[in-house]
């Protein structure tokens, strides 16, 4: 028994032992405020994380730890702790954190912006310099962008006639959405066809999931569960965008063998969806696409600010992953005396 007893002793003393000494070579953590149980310190960034984190660089300096629920975060607040991060160290923080939304929504992040540093994301890079957002696509394209301008200064030419004041933010993304759009697919966003509305909807949910907190990413004994409902939202987005996706590479398919059976016109302009599917087909590329890869990649006025005599513009941030406004930007289109030039209303006209 005295025996026993011994070699349970030695054990017990050598295995704390063991433990001070490997806690000891470990880096010392950044300083973190106090955290709550299974919260961490979810509670300190409420309800805009980006101001609350600098609040939190004041008091604690530009290197903070934090947990977010169970996960670990280091936090650099000023640009010397950017530098260390995204430069010095820049093999170590190179890729960006998994997040479930995005993972499952782009096929276990096949896409560009959030998929792993190798072999596959440099051969994505390659291509968006090289062949997307080439100087020769993005000319070829050129016909595109004139022609959603030419819409978008109409819109306003009609406000600014009935004296309507204009959600500017809104409208500009409208811009963005429909530019992008045609020149990914060829297909508008703002118009009240099925497709359209269904593209609108669909991305607008993509938009939003990413960015909303969910609590099995955080909170790790709700990771089998889904309380909010998030993985059926999920599962219906994921399902809708590959239907979609589906039948438009299927059209584009349908137009390209038109095409060729037609001799290959010259004057078509292809939409980097018909760019995508080229390099799909070339035998000879370096990396071979697949279909699952290419659905993952996918002023001239006077301004009034405000309506009713309010004539201040509110800068109050809202929360979300591009910081913007708490309250859309509304302005009402004052005409000048001279309202387009003679080049301007050739183009409305």
């Amino acid at each position: 028994m005295a025996n026993y007893t011994i070699l349970f002793l030695i054990l017990l003393i050598s295995t704390i032992l063991l433990r001070v000494l490997f806690k000891s070579r470990k880096p010392p953590l950044p300083p973190s405020p106090t955290a709550l149980p299974i919260i961490g310190h979810l509670h300190l960034l409420a309800p805009i994380p980006h101001l609350a984190l600098h609040k939190l660089s004041k008091r604690y300096g530009p290197l903070i730890h934090i947990f977010l629920g169970s996960v670990p975060c280091v936090v650099a607040s000023s640009p010397e702790m950017a530098k260390e991060v995204l430069k010095t160290n820049e093999s170590s923080f190179s890729n960006r954190p998994s997040v479930a939304a995005i993972d499952y929504i782009n096929y276990g992040l096949q896409d560009f912006a959030f998929g792993p540093c190798g072999p596959y994301w440099k051969f994505m890079k390659k291509l968006c310099i090289s062949e997307l957002l080439g100087g020769r696509t993005l000319d070829l394209l050129h016909p595109v962008r004139r022609d959603e301008i030419q819409r978008f200064i109409k819109l306003l030419s009609k406000k600014a006639t009935a004296g309507e004041s204009v959600d500017v933010g809104g409208e500009l993304i409208k811009l963005a959405n429909n530019v992008i759009s045609r020149m990914l697919m060829s297909k508008r966003c703002s118009e009240n066809e099925d497709d359209a509305s269904q593209i609108r909807k669909l991305m607008q949910e993509i938009k939003e999931l990413p960015g909303k907190f969910n609590l099995f990413e955080y909170i790790w004994f709700c990771k089998c569960l889904s309380l909010q409902g998030f993985r059926k939202r999920l599962r219906n987005v994921r399902d809708n965008y590959h239907d979609m996706m589906e039948r438009i590479i299927r059209e584009h398919q349908e137009a390209r063998r038109k095409w060729k059976e037609s001799g290959g016109a010259s004057d078509v302009v292809k939409d980097l969806l018909h760019i995508l599917l080229d390099i799909s087909e070339d035998q000879s590329s370096e990396m071979r696409l697949t279909q699952e890869d290419i659905k993952a990649f996918i002023l001239c006025f006077e301004w009034k600010v405000g309506v009713g005599g309010n004539d201040t513009v509110d800068m109050e941030e809202g929360p979300g992953f591009t910081v913007p406004r708490a309250h859309s930007l509304v302005c009402v289109p004052m005409p000048r005396l001279n309202l387009f030039p003679s080049k301007l209303a050739d183009l409305i006209h």
